[in-house]
């Protein structure tokens, strides 16, 4: 794990990037070099970690910013990926990325449901009042 220092970065090497991603840069280095200067720009802390690291249900967990309780249901339900140490179960940095991301895929298309839900509601309002 590698953290790395950005406090020292120019606005200007900033904006610089950015006009970079936005005019020049494919789909997905676009996406990372903006996530990336985003992050710069709030102050975030940016940490490279190999994703063949595994971690702890501990570890997993904090990154999560969930119980251990509510990790290890996750795990038994098999929606996070896990191997055993002994008694012990580790959890692979590549397989918790995964699921954080499928996990935000989900709250996306069920936000969006519950969007086109209200709107086909107002819809079907609107034809039931013009029928009347």
């Amino acid at each position: 794990m590698k953290t790395l220092e950005t406090t020292k970065i120019p606005t200007e090497q900033l904006d610089a990037l950015e006009r970079f991603a936005l005019s020049e840069a494919g789909p997905e280095l676009r996406d990372v070099l903006l996530s990336l200067s985003r992050c710069v720009r709030e102050g975030d802390e940016i940490v490279v970690i190999d994703g063949s690291r595994t971690l702890t249900p501990n570890q997993a967990a904090e990154r999560l910013d969930m119980s251990r309780t509510h990790l290890y249901k996750l795990l038994d339900r098999g929606e996070i990926v896990f191997h055993r140490v002994g008694r012990d179960r580790r959890i692979r940095v590549h397989d918790l990325v995964e699921f954080e991301q499928q996990r935000q895929r989900d709250r996306r298309e069920l936000a969006e449901r519950f969007a086109h839900q209200r709107e086909t509601a107002a819809t079907a309002t609107d034809e039931i009042a013009d029928l009347l």
